[in-house]
């Protein structure tokens, strides 16, 4: 090993370059309450947001629209665990996309639907419903209780 292989930097996954180590996530700062509970009532809006607007992009284009549409949910639920830095920032927003789709579901009196019980829609489903509760349990900076700063480490 020469002197210059040491000097480099050890090179990373295209995952941790984006989302940074376990390490780096969990020394982030904790944002203050204020601005959590903001977030929480923002993610929530926008999770409503997303479930509505995927509900319509996964069917419009089969099979690719169910993946766009998987994208920004994991997206959403994601940043809200970021940002908040607890599993109520992950939560909210899938609490939001959770509400929408029950409204979503039902059908009208005239016989419309927007979700049917073909492949796609059940797809976009399931697996929304998975990636909410993965991004729900990710390890966060807050202690054991959801939303409740841990101690200083």
């Amino acid at each position: 090993m020469t002197p210059t292989d040491s000097a480099r930097p050890a090179r990373r996954s295209p995952a941790a370059a984006v989302l940074g180590t376990r390490d780096e996530r969990l020394k982030e700062p904790q944002p203050p309450r204020g601005a959590r509970i903001a977030a929480y009532v923002l993610f929530f809006l926008l999770g409503i947001l997303v479930s509505v607007c995927g509900a319509f992009v996964q069917a419009l284009w089969p099979p690719v629209g169910v993946l766009l549409a998987l994208a920004a949910t994991a997206a959403t639920f994601y940043a809200g665990l970021r940002v908040t830095g607890t599993r109520i920032g992950a939560a909210a927003p899938a609490a939001g996309w959770f509400l929408a789709l029950l409204l979503v579901m039902v059908p009208r009196p005239e016989g419309d639907n927007v979700l049917w019980t073909n492949a796609t829609s059940l797809a976009w489903l399931f697996a929304g419903s998975i990636l909410g509760v993965i991004c729900a349990t990710l390890p966060t900076r807050t202690s054991w209780f959801p939303g409740v700063p841990g101690p200083p480490r």
